[in-house]
């Protein structure tokens, strides 16, 4: 059993006109060619999303104190 559902789309009018002349010249209906081309589309393998790029590295110069140890960070803060 085959089941069509009626709807509604909007369609703007260059993409309509394109449509009625491509429908009369293979002498389908309209509702044949836009079913034939959504099913082109819905059956297409999904996309595969771009590689990111690597994210930035630099060189930081190295820790200025060991945040561990209280004393040597507190006279870190205090010089200047």
């Amino acid at each position: 059993m085959v089941n069509h559902m009626k709807t509604t789309l909007v369609i703007d009018d260059t993409v309509m006109k394109r449509l009625r002349e491509e429908s009369a010249k293979r002498g389908v209906t309209m509702s044949t060619l836009v079913e034939a081309g959504l099913r082109r589309i819905l059956d297409e393998p999904e996309p595969r999303p771009a590689a990111l790029p690597p994210l930035p590295h630099w060189d930081s110069g190295g820790a200025r104190v060991d945040i561990a140890d209280r004393d040597a960070l507190y006279a870190l803060l205090d010089r200047d």
